[in-house]
């Protein structure tokens, strides 16, 4: 049997209105039409799938197996043409994110919280892209979105900035190096330094300071959490080199102080890098500026 989703419409409009005139005025069709529908989709079964002479016009056991098949696949097939729907309106799709930057979690949570509340249908998931290449999966189409601080000049893919941020070192009040005005390389010759389990070429404080100066900190210690490696520090195990964005909100704690790197300070761009025919996208967009404004809002609460 050649079946088709028509088929299963006229099955389930028959049923349900009793009778050929009633079903073919709900399916937009001659009586006749339908009629000659029903007959050829008899023949192809050799069975007949309807009591003619019952009024209402009943459905015999072939033509309830049909019914049940139309009752499971129409919903269906109505469910996809509502997502294809939302996706060429721009309401819909997926947003799954890689994080090339450990700590971007500090602020990137209550964006993509706000993101939800506007565009509930987009599916929405986050890989941390610290265990596997970020951008050549943004480029198998693996995820969507990836938030770096290393733009690359790659065709088919735009970087779009976001913020700038500073590096600055962490230690606590009472350290001898919180007497400083800034930080140099070589402050680091003696000192444990508490960084996130993350390979050093994507850590700024080596990137931008320790590697150039060719300086190697006396211990290294990773720590997972923000806030761990804040207590860490507060409590004199070590010192550290976090986005300001982390310790925005405890600067004014007596527990820890903050200095610039080298005097003049460090700056850094963070990115958003997605596939150029996905920059445009409504929802696209919107996380993008939701991305650049969720540091002012940080900065204006503390």
């Amino acid at each position: 049997m050649h079946i088709e989703f028509r088929h299963l419409r006229t099955i389930k409009a028959i049923y349900e209105e009793g009778g050929l005139a009633k079903a073919a005025d709900s399916l937009h069709i001659t009586q006749s039409a339908l009629s000659h529908q029903i007959k050829g989709l008899e023949d192809q079964a050799g069975l007949e799938l309807f009591v003619r002479r019952s009024k209402p016009m009943r459905l015999s056991p072939a033509g309830m197996k049909m019914l049940r098949l139309a009752e499971e696949v129409l919903p269906r097939v109505a469910a996809l043409e509502e997502d294809f729907s939302g996706l060429r309106a721009g309401k819909s799709g997926r947003l799954h994110i890689a994080i090339e930057c450990h700590a971007c979690f500090d602020w990137l949570l209550p964006v993509l919280e706000a993101f939800r509340k506007t565009w509930p249908d987009v599916d929405l998931d986050i890989r941390p892209g610290l265990q596997f290449e970020a951008l050549p999966a943004l480029n198998r189409q693996d995820v969507d979105l990836v938030i770096s601080s290393d733009p690359e000049d790659l065709p088919g893919v735009d970087f779009t900035p976001l913020f700038d941020y500073e590096p600055v070192f962490v230690c606590a009040a009472d350290h001898p190096l919180a007497r400083k005005p800034f930080i140099e390389a070589e402050d680091f010759v003696d000192q444990t330094l508490i960084t996130y389990p993350v390979e050093r070429p994507r850590l700024d404080v080596f990137s931008q300071l320790l590697n150039p100066a060719g300086v190697e900190p006396k211990a290294i210690r990773q720590v997972e959490l923000s806030a761990v490696i804040l207590l860490l520090v507060a409590s004199g195990r070590g010192v550290s080199v976090l986005p300001d964005w982390v310790v925005r909100d405890v600067g004014a704690s007596q527990s820890i102080v903050t200095k610039s790197l080298t005097e003049a300070g460090l700056t850094r761009r963070l990115y958003g890098a997605s596939r150029a025919e996905d920059t445009a996208k409504p929802f696209m967009s919107h996380v993008l500026k939701l991305s650049r404004t969720e540091p002012l809002k940080l900065q204006r609460r503390s």
